[in-house]
């Protein structure tokens, strides 16, 4: 158990190795330029065990994401609890962006990556919302189900908003970043009520659209009793409530 657990250890230990020497290097250079081999150099490990550790630059990218979601969760205030939604989340996205700060050069270079990207773009979109989950979670907002996914893609895009002022923002307090979030949110809260509303709306349609389609559904029942030409077979299929197959209610689409 201690080998495994020693071995683990040293897997951490090269992956925060090869993240820091990647955003390094994307600090210094365009991270088009950036090749693996300069990583694994600049890291202190061979190809062969940044391998073991990543598959791809991109990989490396999402393992910083993957540690800066565990660095805002270890460090969440038991004190936000009683205060509003939108306080809590700005103190859980503020505490990403302070853990985020020492890399901002390299951001910067690696979202101008990105820009030239779509497919990449939309990959880290999708990688995004994942972490975004996770802050919601931690300011204690649901982040399941549909509307989950909702409020996950949301955040992303207050979160990106404001990342365009923080990798410019030289204010060590991140004043501007702050001010910028403090937007970003009550502007996505606005929205979020309107899609609620829009969301309960189809709801309505939804049901009424059930309704409908269930009574036509019974009024052809209804036809075909009635039609004299059914022969037995067919009159015990209808008739035995063990074959009938249950009407599924309409929802809207899967779940």
């Amino acid at each position: 158990m201690a080998k495994k657990a020693s071995k683990t250890q040293e897997l951490d230990a090269r992956r925060d190795a090869v993240i820091n020497a990647a955003m390094a290097l994307a600090a210094e250079h365009d991270w088009d330029e950036v090749r693996l081999s300069d990583i694994a150099a600049q890291a202190g490990v061979t190809l062969a065990e940044m391998r073991a550790a990543f598959e791809s630059k991109t990989a490396i990218v999402y393992g910083l994401m993957r540690r800066t979601d565990k660095a805002v969760l270890e460090g969440d205030d038991p004190e936000m609890a009683g205060e509003p939604a939108r306080d809590r989340l700005f103190d859980v996205l503020m505490r990403r962006f302070e853990a985020l700060a020492p890399y901002r050069a390299a951001l910067r270079s690696i979202m101008r990556a990105y820009r030239n990207d779509v497919f990449a773009a939309s990959q880290f979109n999708a990688r995004a919302r994942r972490s975004m989950k996770w802050m919601l979670e931690s300011a204690q907002i649901d982040a399941t189900g549909r509307m989950g996914e909702v409020r996950a893609q949301g955040l992303v895009l207050v979160w990106m908003r404001t990342m365009r002022v923080f990798l410019r923002d030289k204010d060590e307090g991140l004043a501007r970043t702050m001010a910028e979030l403090d937007r970003a949110l009550r502007d996505g809260e606005r929205v979020m009520r309107n899609i609620g509303g829009g969301l309960r709306a189809l709801g309505m349609v939804g049901s009424v659209l059930s309704g409908l389609r269930d009574g036509a559904r019974r009024a052809r029942r209804r036809r075909r009793y009635r039609d004299d030409d059914y022969d037995e077979d067919e009159r015990r299929y209808y008739d035995d409530p063990d074959d009938a197959m249950p009407d599924e209610p309409y929802t809207g689409g899967p779940h």
